[in-house]
């Protein structure tokens, strides 16, 4: 696939996982943009998140939600600006990078047949997320879509499955991964059955919801994010899907207990909103994540970001 118009056949795709990386799950979701508007207008009005991020000059956290909130409304290059600033003010947050490059992704005039559907100040800004982070999903993601776009459909289509192999079953962009791989799949006539089902299969021996664990963790979590061992993941395993969730329904209470005598343990919040949303309690996740940063203000900004990649709002 090349560029121009051609691209945009799979950035349709992209914008799928896109929104999933970020909790959105709005394109193909089947509401219209004025239900979507709608919901978006439960919380802060547009005048509130905009007085609240001209009032921040010291916190990427008010422009990272004013810039979500214009993402939403479709709104792309002032969700551009919004992030711009979010970064400036916190350049050290993969999330923020990632989702400035999707933003800019977005904003690209797709209607023109000379624009390029993957421009290279976006690109700079997943190329920075993964310096930040290299497990960012989203960034993973989108310099695969590039890899299609330049014509090396095996390398996007491998790159692909490694995302999925390390995507913790149930997370948000699970699903967009898979249909992108079988569309690119089928557009170029690349075999990608037998591939996806040899990763599905090692995943789904995956106990995505206990705390600590490599699928839930991943590789970047700190020594301090204290979970059950290899065996008790081995053994987990095995337990019918209604003990799993007991057991691990245990284990985030355990979590949650201990992060009342370490209220500064940033990786232990990411987990507890983690596990939350696994277990399919976006309240409590949400929950979470204001209680993260009312006990650590200084890392406000590090936590919204971690929030929005795991769809917590």
């Amino acid at each position: 696939m090349s560029g121009g118009k051609a691209g945009w056949v799979l950035l349709g795709g992209a914008a799928v996982l896109a929104a999933g990386s970020i909790g959105y799950n709005v394109i193909g979701s089947g509401e219209s943009e004025a239900e979507t508007v709608a919901a978006s207008e439960t919380g802060p009005s547009m005048e509130e998140l905009r007085a609240a991020a001209n009032a921040s000059s010291d916190d990427a956290g008010p422009w990272s939600e004013l810039a979500f909130a214009h993402f939403q409304r479709n709104e792309f290059s002032d969700a551009v600006g919004a992030y711009e600033r979010a970064v400036e003010i916190d350049d050290s947050a993969a999330a923020l990078w990632s989702a400035l490059g999707e933003a800019r992704v977005m904003a690209v005039d797709a209607a023109s047949a000379a624009a390029d559907p993957l421009p290279q100040i976006a690109l700079d800004a997943f190329e920075r997320a993964l310096e930040l982070d290299p497990s960012d999903p989203r960034a993973r993601y989108f310099l695969a879509v590039k890899k299609d776009i330049d014509g090396d459909h095996q390398g996007a289509i491998t790159d692909w499955l490694a995302l999925l192999s390390e995507t913790p079953p149930g997370a948000p962009w699970e699903s967009d991964v898979v249909r992108t791989i079988q569309q690119v799949g089928a557009i170029n006539d690349i075999a990608v059955d037998q591939r996806l089902a040899t990763v599905m299969e090692t995943r789904a021996t995956q106990t995505p919801m206990l705390p600590g664990s490599g699928a839930a963790a991943g590789p970047a979590a700190s020594a301090d994010v204290r979970g059950p061992t290899a065996q008790q993941v081995v053994e987990a395993s095995r337990m019918p899907p209604g003990e799993q969730r007991t057991m691990a329904e245990g284990m985030v209470a355990r979590l949650e207990s201990r992060l009342e005598s370490e209220p500064d343990n940033i990786d232990g919040w990411v987990m507890l909103m983690r596990s939350r949303m696994t277990l399919g309690e976006p309240d409590r996740a949400r929950a979470a994540l204001d209680g993260a940063i009312a006990a650590n203000p200084s890392r406000a900004a590090e936590l919204r970001a971690a929030a929005e990649q795991l769809g917590v709002r």
